[in-house]
């Protein structure tokens, strides 16, 4: 059972966010796009951490990711909301000086 419905049993509202991840962050976890299934009023923080149980391998990234949620880069700490979509990407550097 996902912990959108385990949430919904519990009498709390499940959301839904889009996840897109990019680069080392599509290797690691072996896709570009999910679904996660989430409490209605959790932060990015929390999907990040769930993230990270399920691809542990992420951890390593958590202090250097950039975060994004419709388009905007946002600290871990803004909540979520149905249908929201999330960008997790490795810094970028380089470039011509």
């Amino acid at each position: 059972m996902s912990k959108g419905h385990m949430a919904a049993r519990r009498g709390f509202r499940a959301m839904h966010v889009r996840v897109r991840l990019f680069a080392t962050y599509r290797e690691v976890s072996g896709t570009r796009q999910l679904t996660w299934s989430g409490r209605d009023g959790a932060t990015l923080g929390h999907l990040v951490d769930d993230l990270i149980t399920k691809f542990p391998r992420l951890e390593g990234y958590r202090d250097t990711m950039l975060l994004a949620v419709n388009h905007a880069f946002v600290d871990p700490s803004v909540r979520l909301r149905e249908g929201d979509e999330v960008a997790l990407m490795p810094p970028v550097s380089g470039g011509i000086s």
